[in-house]
């Protein structure tokens, strides 16, 4: 938990989002932020904000289920994921 005002929390995180070193997870985190991140709850914005903190190779391997996430992460990996296999930008092309 942080003593951080939620509203500039949520800025920051929707920044960090958007601002990746791997443009698959700039998408793909910065549409999941746009679309869901106001709805957290307050842990699962502590989860999510440790999610910011991991590398992209791994998140993308969680996300796309090509591995397992680490189990505190798994909840929020699963949403995430979800929103991009319903989000028809964030979509591989078949």
């Amino acid at each position: 938990m942080t003593d951080e005002p939620r509203d500039i929390r949520l800025r920051r995180m929707r920044m960090r989002s958007m601002r990746r070193g791997m443009k698959e997870m700039d998408i793909l985190l910065m549409r999941f932020a746009e679309a869901h991140l106001a709805a957290l709850s307050d842990p699962e914005l502590d989860i999510y904000d440790e999610i910011l903190g991991r590398n992209d190779q791994d998140l993308y391997r969680w996300i796309t289920g090509q591995a397992e996430p680490p189990a505190p992460l798994a909840q929020v990996i699963a949403r995430i994921a979800a929103a991009a296999e319903n989000d028809p930008v964030a979509k591989r092309p078949a």
